[in-house]
């Protein structure tokens, strides 16, 4: 198994930043990709950023030029995704969640993971 550990999040003024990390507890096989998605109390979890190994990185219309996603170790030891998020606004207060798809072993499968999130709140 794989436990996703994400950190970073608080409370911002309006305008301001904050820098998000999430680590994998494990070295796998292969990492497809390494996103981040956040949720609201009553609404769906909703997209906002992805690093995937194949493909260029892509960004929810929303966060679009204020956020920035990157990663390293993804073949490695404790595979780590950040969000590094700027010009914070109060629509943006939400529960984050790392998401990670890949290959823990050759033969496993392509398999989802999540973690429990972290509270970013945006306020004067």
């Amino acid at each position: 198994q794989v436990q996703l550990v994400e950190s970073g999040g608080g409370l911002v003024q309006p305008g301001g930043s904050l820098r998000l990390s999430c680590t994998a507890s494990r070295r796998l096989f292969s990492i497809a990709s390494m996103s981040w998605y956040r949720q609201v109390p009553g609404k769906q979890r909703e997209f906002v950023a992805i690093m995937d190994v194949l493909g260029p990185t892509n960004y929810s219309d929303a966060v679009k030029g204020r956020f920035t996603i990157s990663g390293e170790n993804f073949d490695k030891f404790q595979p780590t995704v950040v969000l590094h998020m700027n010009n914070l606004r109060p629509e943006d207060t939400a529960v984050y969640h790392c998401n990670l798809e890949g290959w823990i072993t050759e033969v496993s499968g392509r398999q989802n993971y999540w973690g429990n999130g972290t509270l970013v709140t945006v306020s004067a």
